[in-house]
């Protein structure tokens, strides 16, 4: 086997690896003393037709097929270890030449990272200022939660609730079709059309319209984007929103808890100033990493920004599933297709790597360990929202070697972010300096 290392580039190494027809031979014939015994071939017993045989049966690409499944990983491994080379992760595998076989791989090499003055960083988080009109948004929006509708005998109006009946057909095939259906009249809606709430404004009740509506290209129904929809819609009834008083029974309906309005109040002031707070902590915190990653020198393999796509999508599809909806009607509905989908991706998965190496190499340069109490207070947290039925059962799942190693990674990542900001905050704890600075 001959071996070559082309070059090496963007943290990858380019090997050619080329085989000699002696050890194809040998791989050949590997591959029919496997064959051999899965073959049913009329005339012998399983496992004692010729070669030759074997070959005619079967054919030879079945068999080079079957060799190759074999020597490729082998010899791989065989050039990784005469070329010292530790791979970071698998390779790609163009095979060039199937006999003598002849293949190029590119092997991912470890990330180098070379951090920047991290300890330099200095910046304080943005103060959290809850102005009065937060406090009126949130409460006008608890007395449209809590609103009733009455019907009225007027014409049809925007943001009134209107009972109708619709039928939609695009291209004569049926688009929407509903029977008593409530429907919000928003002026800005684009369900089930763009334009729909226009057209039915005035309408009084019993009165039926028809008109037809063109979708734009970029519709998020990919279904109908750029056709047009013709709609019947007969109305029934028209409700008006009533919004309650802003009062202390009001109060008391929201939570039994809160029997008056500054009590009210209090709850959506101290509410909004724990998602601001969250917020800003966010924020910070993204600032002050980008702050160590920007001097940082990061070299790593392009397929860490592949795996970390993949990484996105698939916590995007599991939530997906959560709300009862797939990938494919994801995608549909944005009108994307996959390959779409992991561009637009790839600026955040690269963030996210540099982020990520450049924070590993903060927790190794501080000595950032995670103990064992704190993986078992993890997994705990971890627990903490199931119902105490099923709590146990979740614990067992959560405690074995591969999750342990998932969630002290997760630790020790949380546990560098808080160093890296007590240091721009300059409010570290006596001892939290590194050896280097001790001297």
């Amino acid at each position: 086997m001959k071996v070559t290392k082309e070059k090496v580039e963007n943290s990858q190494a380019f090997l050619t690896i080329e085989m000699e027809p002696a050890e194809m031979e040998t791989g050949m014939q590997e591959a029919y003393l496997h064959l051999v015994q899965k073959s049913n071939i009329s005339g012998f017993r399983k496992g004692k037709a010729p070669r030759v045989v074997v070959e005619r049966y079967l054919g030879k690409p079945r068999l080079l097929e079957e060799a190759l499944d074999h020597m490729v990983p082998r010899a791989y491994q065989q050039a990784l270890k005469e070329q010292a080379i530790e791979p970071y992760a698998q390779p790609e595998v163009e095979i060039t030449q199937s006999d003598p076989l002849i293949f190029k791989a590119i092997v991912p090499l470890m990330p180098t990272v070379t951090l920047g003055d991290y300890r330099g960083i200095r910046m304080s988080p943005e103060p959290v200022d809850i102005k009065e009109e937060n406090i009126a948004s949130v409460l006008e929006e608890l007395r449209h939660q809590h609103a009733n509708w009455e019907p009225v005998d007027r014409a049809l109006d925007y943001n009134d609730m209107a009972v109708i009946d619709i039928n939609g057909k695009v291209e004569e095939k049926p688009y929407v079709q509903k029977v008593g259906a409530q429907y919000q009249v928003l002026k800005d809606s684009i369900t089930p059309a763009p334009g729909f709430a226009d057209q039915i404004i005035g309408m009084k009740k019993e009165e039926t319209r028809e008109f037809k509506l063109s979708f734009p290209a970029d519709y998020p129904g990919s279904q109908v984007a750029g056709k047009e929809g013709a709609f019947n819609v007969k109305l029934h009834e028209i409700k008006e929103e009533k919004l309650p008083e802003l009062n202390d029974d009001f109060a008391a309906q929201v939570s039994p808890e809160l029997k008056t309005v500054p009590a009210l109040r209090e709850e959506v002031t101290k509410s909004l100033r724990l998602r601001a707070e969250e917020r800003a902590r966010m924020d910070f915190e993204e600032k002050v990493i980008n702050a160590a990653v920007v001097p940082s020198k990061i070299e790593y393999p392009p397929v860490l920004v592949d795996m970390e796509i993949n990484r996105i999508l698939n916590d995007q599809a599991r939530q997906l599933q959560l709300t009862g909806r797939g990938m494919d009607e994801y995608l549909r509905s944005v009108n994307k297709t996959p390959e779409q989908l992991q561009e637009e991706m790839r600026p955040v998965a690269t963030r996210n790597v540099a982020a990520s190496l450049v924070l590993s190499k903060i927790a190794e340069a501080e000595k950032i360990e995670v103990t064992e109490d704190e993986i078992k207070n993890g997994i705990n947290n971890l627990s903490r929202g199931i119902g105490e039925d099923k709590r146990e059962e979740m614990q067992k799942l959560l405690d074995t070697p591969q999750n342990h190693d998932s969630i002290k990674q997760s630790l020790k990542t949380r546990k560098t972010i808080e160093r890296l900001t007590e240091i721009a905050k300059n409010t570290e704890k006596p001892g939290q300096e590194t050896k280097e600075e001790k001297k």
